[in-house]
C-alpha cells in the first residue's frame, strides 16, 4: 500500500494532535503531578513544570527556557526557572518531572489492553523517529531520554514526545507568520489564557486584530502540512488510521 498524500492528512492530523495535546495538559495539570513535584523537592509546583519540562535542555539561561516554550511570559519563566533549578539542577528536574510523566502513564493508561499499548507505542516511536530536529530542542532533548522497555510507561512518554514535536513545530510557524507570542496567545485562546500564561497586564476586552487571527490561522495551517509531511513518510494509510483510531482510544482512557 502506498504511503498517505500529506494532502489526505492534513485534514485528519488535527484531531489526532489535538488528543496528543490533551493527554500531555492533562498530564501536567493534573495536581497529582503538582503532588509528585511536592515530593521530588519541588513545592511550587510551577517551579517543577519549567524546570522539568525545560530541564532537557540543560543547564541554560532562562531566556533560551523561554525562547523554547514559546508562549509564557519571559519573566516569569525566570522566576519559575531560576527557583526549580535550584532545587537539584536542570538535568535531574527533567529525569524527576520525566518519571512524574511515566507513573501518570501507568495510572491513567491502564484502560487500553497490552497489545493496544505496545502497537501505539511502536507506532508513535516510527513517527518520533522520522521527524526532523532542526529547530526544534525541547522536542529533541525529549526525544533524547531514556525510555522504558514497554507498558504504559513507555506508551506516555512516547505521547509526551509527540506533543512536545507539535508544540515546537507550532511556534516555528507562528514565528514564521510573523506573530509574536502574545499576539498568538490572544489569538488562540483570548486575555484569560494570556494570564494563565503569566502575561499579567493584559486587559479583559484585549483581543488579537484581523491581521492577527488570519496569521494565526495561516500557522496552524503550516503546522499540520509540517506533522503531515512526517506521518506521510512514516506510517502507511492503514497504519495511520490504526494510528488515529488507538490515539482515540488512549484519550478516552487517559481524559474519560
Amino acid at each position: 500500500m502506498g504511503e498517505p498524500t500529506v494532502t489526505d492528512l492534513e485534514q485528519a492530523v488535527p484531531t489526532v494532535d489535538r488528543t496528543v495535546h490533551a493527554i500531555g495538559s492533562a498530564w501536567m495539570l493534573d495536581p497529582a503531578t503538582a503532588a509528585r513535584g511536592e515530593a521530588a523537592g519541588y513545592a511550587n509546583p510551577f517551579a517543577f513544570y519549567f524546570a522539568g519540562r525545560g530541564g532537557v535542555l540543560g543547564d541554560v539561561d532562562a531566556s533560551v527556557v523561554a525562547a523554547a516554550f514559546g508562549w509564557f511570559e519571559p519573566g516569569v519563566v525566570r522566576i519559575m526557572w531560576d527557583e526549580g533549578v535550584a532545587v537539584a539542577g536542570a538535568r535531574e528536574a527533567a529525569r524527576r518531572y520525566g518519571r512524574s510523566c511515566v507513573a501518570w502513564g501507568e495510572d491513567h493508561l491502564a484502560g487500553l489492553d497490552g497489545d493496544a499499548i505496545e502497537r501505539l507505542a511502536e507506532l508513535a516511536g516510527r513517527v518520533i523517529d522520522a521527524a526532523g530536529g532542526a529547530g526544534l530542542p525541547l522536542f529533541c532533548g525529549w526525544r533524547a531520554e531514556a525510555t522504558a522497555d514497554g507498558g504504559a510507561a513507555r506508551l506516555m512518554q512516547r505521547l509526551h514526545v509527540l506533543r512536545e514535536w507539535r508544540a515546537a513545530l507550532h511556534l516555528c510557524a507562528t514565528t514564521a507568520a510573523g506573530l509574536a507570542p502574545l499576539e498568538t496567545v490572544l489569538a488562540d485562546g483570548g486575555p484569560g489564557r494570556a494570564r494563565f500564561l503569566g502575561w499579567r497586564d493584559v486587559a479583559d476586552d484585549a483581543a488579537a486584530d484581523a491581521s492577527a487571527a488570519a496569521r494565526r490561522e495561516e500557522a496552524e495551517a503550516a503546522t499540520n502540512r509540517l506533522t503531515a509531511a512526517v506521518y506521510a513518510r512514516a506510517l502507511t494509510p492503514a497504519e495511520f488510521a490504526e494510528y488515529a483510531e488507538l490515539v482515540a482510544k488512549a484519550g478516552a482512557a487517559a481524559l474519560g
